[in-house]
């Protein structure tokens, strides 16, 4: 049977079954499985209805995964863009087509039980609690949240509505990060107490001017919808769909881009949650030869980041993890080969402890113990589960525990680990920005930049900087009229 088939029969199934079935005074009227389909079939009650918001590009390849799971249903899709989401929609023709999330929630709420969230950074958010609010789960391509107050209410609202929760962080399910905590646990490099995470990102233009020149909007394309809660600008060439991430409007730069991926090991090994304190240098950008370019809307090319974690029940002390981007990478370890790949050569995380040294690549893939031949000589008892399927199984073990219900079955990256994941990376993106605010000069003469060379002390509790307040505009933005997030 071809893919449309079984989506055809799926959904001719579901309609038979509630037509057929009543609610009584004394129940629901259960129809058995055998009189539905025979052996072998899962019944409407066992399949996951999904509403997808954003299904071009990734957004298109995690609906799809859902479906391949076996036990979902794509109900829904959303998308401001027709051009994107045009192979969602001729891949499920079923699926009822929307260009506003706003409108499909008020209108169709009764008829999907979960949410799958894959725009723009800055629109997650919003899209995501008002799902949970309606007692839908929710899957949430990463990073979480474009904002830190963003990703801690998120956290707070799974608590409270007690649905499913998972972030698109595919490595969080792979058996590499099992296979550096297993190793960690036993003791085999001591006592981590730095980190260094770098990539080879971005990969589209950061530090740069806002075009002067305004383009023709596409047709296929709602601009405003796709703007959301950012501030009003007129459409520019290429900003959709992928140069939105160098703009502190809509993206969140490399650190939200590959940070999730490249950060979930640290804190998975370590149990890290929140960092104490921030600092942060940047590449700078020259509009000519001898002068600097100052564009603050735009991220940086490139920048290196250092937080300091707490002790944790893993760590007898704090932990120093250091973030580069840009192509910009830490010293290579002296017990790894000439010739060796460090990381996957753009990508990499490296554990220093106190007995030895471990590293991964993008995913937490390819984990090895330096030197590297000792990952072949230790052999251990494999101590931590592994999920079927491994990164590629995140899709479908999101589906299950959502068919499951509420705490009935683990997910690799609840809110409750992504939220604080993702708040350490736009905590890191606070020093970045802080690096960039001028200040006119008393004499009016030039500018000062008071965020540079110094280190953010963060107040966890109150979410604020506690010695540059000027930086903690950035905790926590103003929507547009038309959208909010009310817990």
């Amino acid at each position: 049977m071809t893919d449309k088939e079984k989506e055809n029969s799926s959904g001719n199934s579901r309609r038979s079954f509630l037509k057929n079935t009543t609610l009584a005074a004394a129940g629901f009227f259960i129809v058995p499985r055998h009189v539905l389909g025979g052996k072998g079939f899962i019944p409407p009650s066992d399949r996951l209805l999904v509403a997808g918001i954003g299904v071009g590009g990734k957004g298109e390849s995690d609906i799809w995964n859902f479906y391949q799971s076996g036990k979902a249903d794509i109900a829904f899709s959303c998308d401001v863009d027709d051009r994107r989401a045009a192979t969602s929609v001729q891949r499920f023709p079923k699926a009822k087509y929307y260009k506003d999330w706003r409108k499909l929630f008020e209108k169709e709420a009764k008829h999907f039980d979960a949410v799958s969230v894959s725009t723009p950074d800055h629109n997650h958010a919003a899209p995501t609690l008002a799902a949970m609010q309606l007692g839908k789960h929710v899957y949430v391509q990463k990073p979480l949240t474009h904002d830190i107050y963003e990703a801690r209410m998120l956290t707070e609202a799974a608590k409270k509505y007690k649905v499913v929760t998972q972030m698109g962080n595919q490595g969080a399910s792979g058996d590499g990060v099992r296979q550096l905590v297993e190793w960690y646990d036993a003791g085999l490099i001591g006592e981590v107490h730095t980190i260094y995470s770098w990539t080879d990102r971005p990969v589209w233009p950061q530090g740069i001017p806002w075009p002067a020149a305004k383009a023709e909007i596409p047709k296929e394309l709602d601009w405003d919808l796709w703007l959301g809660t950012a501030p009003y600008r007129d459409y520019i060439e290429k900003l959709v769909p992928f140069n939105w991430r160098g703009w502190w409007d809509y993206g969140t730069g490399a650190l939200g881009d590959m940070g999730c991926h490249m950060l979930e090991p640290a804190f998975r090994v370590l149990n890290l949650k929140y960092a104490t304190d921030v600092q942060a240098s940047v590449g700078s950008v020259y509009v000519d030869e001898f002068k600097r370019g100052y564009f603050p809307e735009s991220i940086p090319p490139s920048s290196h980041v250092t937080l300091t974690f707490p002790k944790t029940n893993k760590t007898r002390n704090n932990v120093v993890l250091h973030w580069m981007d840009g192509g910009i990478q830490p010293e290579r370890p002296e017990e790894l080969g000439a010739d060796e790949m460090f990381g996957d050569g753009g990508n990499g995380t490296l554990f220093i402890g106190t007995k030895g040294k471990m590293m991964c690549s993008t995913y937490g893939e390819n984990p090895q113990l330096l030197p590297t031949k000792r990952t072949n000589e230790v052999q251990l008892k494999q101590t931590i589960a592994r999920v079927p399927g491994g990164a590629g199984g995140h899709y479908a073990q999101w589906v299950e525990a959502c068919i499951a219900g509420y705490g009935k079955k683990e997910v690799s990256a609840p809110f409750e680990i992504s939220g604080p994941l993702t708040e350490c990376l736009l905590m890191a993106n606070l020093a970045i920005r802080a690096y960039d605010i001028r200040i006119p000069k008393a004499d009016g003469k030039g500018f000062n930049f008071p965020g540079r060379y110094r280190k953010l002390l963060w107040d966890y509790d109150n979410m604020k900087v506690t010695n540059f307040d000027i930086v903690n505009q950035f905790v926590k933005r103003e929507y547009r009229d038309g959208y909010s997030l009310k817990v």
